[in-house]
């Protein structure tokens, strides 16, 4: 069974973001969605730390150690980008200027919830971070995660059992094993990577999924 690696979720996801879109990229997988949009495509990507037009992950020696996400990563700036002040960059957020946040959780349920709050002390992010203003800002929240834990508990589920950051929010889903929508009927099964099948894929998951003719 061949499942997409982090770099094939990022580039799916880019795939699908409209022309013109303001798109905040959470900590960890979300961030590589930016270094597969074309430089002819304009897509706005903002950082919580007061970035707004991030370009991809600078090429090896040419790094601004003054220019970094909300992760601490080292970004680029594309033609146009500007810094705010950290204030200014949650009324972007919170005032609902955002087309889309590309988040990374722990869990989702098939209502759309999600949990991603920090779970231990050796977590990058403290707590829950910039991600419930985020979640409850942003017009559409899309998830990036491994379809399952390390020892291959699944992390799309009936309900959650970690801490809620949002109640429904959620609207897509990309994992290493498929693409989904939350729908009222369950997770609807956009797509799946290749060699996946659906007996492998519904053992993976601990909610009802559907898939299309």
């Amino acid at each position: 069974m061949s499942l997409w690696t982090r770099t094939d979720m990022a580039a799916r996801a880019a795939a699908d973001i409209p022309e013109g879109w303001y798109v905040n990229l959470g900590i960890g997988i979300p961030t590589m969605v930016a270094d597969h949009v074309p430089t002819e495509r304009e897509v706005i990507f903002h950082s919580e730390n007061g970035v707004l037009g991030m370009g991809p992950a600078p090429a090896k020696g040419k790094e601004d150690p003054w220019l970094i996400n909300a992760g601490k990563q080292v970004v680029t700036l594309r033609q146009g980008g500007s810094f705010v002040h950290h204030a200014d960059s949650f009324a972007i957020i919170r005032g609902g200027h955002l087309d889309l946040c590309v988040l990374g959780a722990f869990e989702v349920a098939e209502n759309g919830d999600i949990a991603n709050w920090a779970t231990s002390e050796n977590d990058n992010a403290p707590a829950v971070g910039g991600a419930m203003d985020l979640a409850a800002g942003a017009k559409r929240v899309w998830v990036m995660m491994e379809h399952t834990t390390k020892d291959g508990r699944p992390k799309l589920v009936e309900k959650c059992s970690y801490p809620l950051t949002a109640l429904g929010v959620v609207k897509r889903i990309y994992t290493n094993m498929a693409v989904l929508d939350v729908t009222q009927t369950g997770f609807n099964v956009v797509e799946m990577a290749p060699g996946v099948t659906r007996e492998a894929l519904v053992e993976a998951t601990a909610a009802h999924l559907v898939f299309a003719n």
